[in-house]
């Protein structure tokens, strides 16, 4: 049996093509969920149409977002706990269907090292890696994100890699090396890209904006330089900056309120099947996400990069530029996105079909 251990929607999102396909092959897959997102997890299951999760590590009466590396310890202790007390449970249903059991992890998130602890040492399970090998060679940027990739490398027996740069970090590593040549990203933009626009009163040309990672917004001079430097561009062509919860908090804090406006615009964050057909016909995109820059870097939308490092460098070129989180950089992507749009590679790559491929040779599914 094949369990997926996860803990965010953006997990959920990009682990969603992979649970379908082993499902097409007649398999039933468990998700267990450690809640480290909860708004919005119920739209995106049923958007992305997979079931509720089977088992919830945190209460799902008691859970709520994380939204600060102090509630990191308590929410660890209750996984732990929860795994720990209810692990004859759960091994159980590991092999109810006379396979293999497999727990699988994605990405660097706090649940995937725990994840993959869970797995192999409370379940006696094997464990896989989806997004497996990025590295951005500093284990402070982004923190806790390099940290998080480093450990769970350790611990799993089977890596999926996104690329042969990702391949090639994992060089050392125990185990199992795929290379999935694409993030499962594509085929998860696959399923979202063509929805309608559900924005009500989008200007017609429009840039795009979405920096919340704790590397920047911890950091009060970087993150006002940004917002500043986004706010006097929206003169020129209106921005739509993508605000979670503790963004919007921050820049209350900050007195920063009085930027936005009716052209430099505060929009709250959306579910990925809205927001995706947004990110497809915005002008460009400024992010400090891996997983959006990725997005770009498929679609051949000009993004810039707004950290100090990327786990991802592949992806950097004259589509995608790493602003090193400096000001005068991202304002020279926003004086040349016109010239910086490239090819499309949404119809090459077909990651998911390569990591099903793999489980069933290895006799997982």
């Amino acid at each position: 049996m094949i369990s997926f251990i996860l803990g965010t929607t953006a997990e959920l999102i990009k682990i969603a093509p992979v649970y379908h396909g082993i499902a097409e092959r007649g398999l039933r897959p468990k998700i267990w969920f450690t809640a480290q997102h909860v708004d919005e997890v119920a739209d995106v299951l049923a958007d992305l149409k997979l079931p509720e999760p089977d088992v919830w590590f945190v209460p799902e009466e008691k859970a709520h977002n994380l939204e600060s590396p102090a509630q990191v310890p308590g929410w660890a202790a209750q996984v732990l706990r929860t795994a720990w007390g209810r692990r004859h449970e759960l091994r159980a249903a590991l092999t109810e269907d006379g396979r293999p059991p497999l727990v699988l992890v994605h990405g660097d998130t706090f649940t995937t090292p725990y994840g993959s602890l869970i797995g192999k040492r409370i379940l006696k399970a094997r464990v896989g890696h989806v997004e497996a090998g990025a590295r951005s060679g500093s284990i402070m940027s982004p923190l806790p994100e390099e940290l998080n990739r480093k450990i769970a490398a350790k611990i799993v027996d089977m890596h999926f890699a996104p690329s042969e740069r990702e391949v090639h970090n994992l060089r050392n590593a125990r185990g199992v090396v795929v290379d999935t040549e694409a993030n499962t990203a594509i085929d998860a933009m696959r399923l979202a890209i063509n929805q309608p626009l559900d924005v009500p009163n989008l200007p017609e040309k429009f840039g795009l904006a979405t920096l919340h990672r704790f590397e920047l917004v911890s950091r009060a001079d970087k993150y006002r330089e940004a917002l500043e430097i986004l706010r006097e561009q929206s003169r020129q062509l209106p921005i739509l900056y993508m605000a979670g919860a503790p963004e919007r908090e921050k820049i209350r804090a900050l007195g920063l309120d009085h930027l936005f406006d009716d052209k430099f615009i505060a929009q709250p964050k959306m579910r990925y099947l809205k927001f995706l057909p947004l990110v497809a016909r915005a002008e460009y995109v400024v992010t400090d996400s891996g997983g959006l820059s990725a997005e770009c870097y498929y679609l051949g939308l000009p993004c810039a990069v707004h950290r100090e490092r990327t786990e991802t460098p592949q992806h950097l070129g004259e589509t995608v530029v790493l602003t090193e989180m400096r000001g005068d950089k991202l304002q020279n992507f926003l004086d040349t996105y016109q010239n910086r749009r490239g090819e499309s590679w949404m119809d090459k790559y077909h990651p998911s079909e390569i990591i099903v491929n793999s489980l069933a040779q290895l006799g997982y599914c």
